[in-house]
C-alpha cells in the first residue's frame, strides 16, 4: 500500500512532527513496506481459528488493608529538591 504525501504529513502532523521533504519521502517508503507487510496477514486462512476474548477471568484481588502511610520526612528523605513538604521540581510551562 503506496502512501501518498498528503498521508504521511497528516501521520507526522498527528504525531507533532516537522519533516523535511527528504524525510517526508523517507518515512513514506518505510511506512509503505511496513503496511505492505501488515496486509500480508490478510492472506493467511483463520477460518478454523476460535477468536480470542478479551474477558478472562480476572484472578481475585487481595483485600484493601488500612496500614500507616510513610511521614513527609520519610518519603522526602531522598529528594534532591523540596519546599516544605512537597518535592521541588523545575517549571516547565510558562
Amino acid at each position: 500500500m503506496a502512501l501518498t504525501p498528503e498521508q504521511v504529513a497528516h501521520v507526522a502532523a498527528l504525531a507533532r512532527l516537522e519533516l523535511s521533504p527528504d524525510e517526508a519521502a523517507l518515512y513514506r517508503a518505510q511506512l509503505s513496506a511496513v503496511l505492505d507487510a501488515a496486509s500480508l496477514l490478510d492472506e493467511v486462512d483463520v477460518s478454523g481459528v476460535q477468536p480470542t476474548r478479551g474477558d478472562a477471568p480476572v484472578p481475585p484481588l487481595r483485600p484493601d488493608v488500612e496500614r500507616p502511610s510513610l511521614s513527609p520526612e520519610q518519603v522526602l528523605g531522598n529528594a534532591p529538591a523540596k519546599v516544605g513538604t512537597t518535592f521541588s521540581v523545575p517549571k516547565i510551562l510558562e
